[in-house]
């Protein structure tokens, strides 16, 4: 089953998102649980990524940029720029609180922004691990081609090829290059995608799809995939889940009680604090 998955538009102040997953027709797609698009945006100087200190529990984030940069601060003490073909991966585990702004130099000028942030929801023997913050640098991760398809892995694994980022199930996450009539091969297995074109049309099995459209591919569905523009696309996915995940905010569990804790904890500033900054997202309806 392939079928298409409306983003929303969901608005961050200084900029909006779209937000593709969780769906009411699909919540997750393998692991992942959460799909931002941050831009394509032009900030000018004065203005940009504010994003004060806020919690998170049951899941890591993922940080990839194709234009721009990102400053990350958390509660561990961990201070990392993110610059485009990097990956910013972010276990959150028990519970851990970061911040995403922009150097001072960054700001300061006109810039752009456009990437993407995911979240994976941890398997439940996981969910409590300790919180973790990893950087890989663009020429650490896998590049290769498959098919005569110019590819980047950035998580997991996939066409016998392994991310340096440590994970805690199956997944992979993908960068593709294609020139217009190429074919866009899926990893093998029985594993959910979905795909996310960001710059170019492509088609499934003959039916076309623009530019920032999600496309969701079930197990073990072997569709036609080609790139009918010169194509920049990720695929991400892997084993479905057999357990429910909740999400709430930023929490997201597959206990509701721990969502209610994790609410109480932060609600009384029971997480660590980023060091270096003042301020804090207040949990919402307080």
């Amino acid at each position: 089953m392939t079928k298409l998955l409306q983003a929303k538009e969901a608005d961050l102040g200084e900029f909006s998102v779209r937000r593709v997953l969780p769906h009411k027709d699909q919540r997750m797609v393998g692991p992942f649980i959460f799909f931002d698009h941050m831009g394509p945006v032009r900030f000018q100087p004065g203005t940009g990524v504010d994003v004060r200190p806020h919690p998170h529990i049951g899941l890591a984030t993922v940080t990839y940029l194709f234009e721009g940069s990102i400053l990350h601060r958390d509660s561990l003490g961990s201070l990392q720029e993110i610059r485009p073909g990097d990956i910013n991966w972010m276990v959150a585990g028990r519970g851990i609180v970061h911040s995403e702004r922009e150097t001072d130099e960054v700001r300061n000028g006109v810039h752009d922004l456009n990437g993407l942030q995911l979240w994976i929801a941890l398997p439940e023997e996981h969910e409590e691990t300790d919180p973790e913050f990893s950087h890989h640098p663009k020429d650490s991760l896998p590049t290769f081609e498959v098919e005569g398809v110019s590819c980047r892995l950035m998580v997991g694994g996939a066409f016998g090829h392994e991310a340096p980022v440590k994970t805690f199930s199956p997944m992979f996450y993908l960068d593709f290059t294609l020139q217009a009539g190429q074919s866009l091969p899926l990893p093998d297995g029985n594993r959910e995608a979905g795909l996310y074109s960001m710059k170019g049309r492509f088609s499934v099995d003959g039916e076309m799809f623009d530019e920032n459209q999600f496309i969701y591919v079930g197990p073990d569905e072997t569709p036609e995939i080609k790139a009918v523009d010169d194509l920049r696309i990720v695929i991400l996915g892997g084993e479905p889940f057999t357990t429910r995940r909740h999400v709430w905010w930023n929490f997201v569990s597959s206990s509701k009680e721990r969502i209610e804790q994790a609410k109480e904890d932060w609600k009384v500033g029971r997480f660590d604090p980023v060091p270096g900054e003042e301020e804090s997202i207040p949990l919402p309806g307080t």
